[in-house]
């Protein structure tokens, strides 16, 4: 995933909680990390030691997330689930595919979505192809098998 200038799209609590464990990575484990470093220095010749080539790896992890919830949060745009008679971020849809069940399903920015939670991106193929339905239409999704039809039941 490129630093790019596109806006990310969170909710409220998953905002707090990046913003968190930003703050938690930068303050408590940089000086943790650093800590370790000082201590494999002391070991000795670094082309041996094991504990100092650790300690630069997980450095180097945790600075790329650093990097990734820094640039997650300065682009982050709070949704707040509200209540609209289109689908956007922050709707929750029942859909139903024909004839099948229904199922509902909460539209989310990309990196909030997780499909055990029925949490779908709004980039997603389902996702894009709801946009800004409303109540009653009908949508098609794209997928490796074919085309899928399903309708929008609600939106809550």
């Amino acid at each position: 995933m490129g630093m790019t200038d596109e806006k990310e799209y969170l909710s409220r609590e998953k905002l707090k909680e990046l913003t968190k464990e930003l703050e938690e990575l930068s303050t408590v484990k940089r000086r943790e990390v650093a800590e370790a470093l000082e201590q494999a220095k002391s070991l000795g010749d670094l082309r041996e030691n094991s504990e100092y080539q650790e300690a630069r790896a997980a450095q180097e992890v945790l600075e790329e997330r650093i990097a990734y919830l820094s640039n997650v949060t300065k682009k982050a745009v709070v949704v707040d689930s509200h209540h609209s008679t289109k689908v956007e971020i922050g709707s929750t849809v029942v859909i139903q595919k024909n004839g099948g069940d229904k199922q509902k399903i909460q539209i989310v920015g990309s990196s909030e979505a997780d499909i055990h939670q029925n949490k779908v991106s709004n980039e997603s193929p389902i996702g894009r192809a709801m946009m800004g339905k409303q109540k009653g239409d009908p949508f098609t999704v794209q997928t490796a098998k074919g085309n899928t039809e399903y309708k929008i039941i609600d939106i809550e």
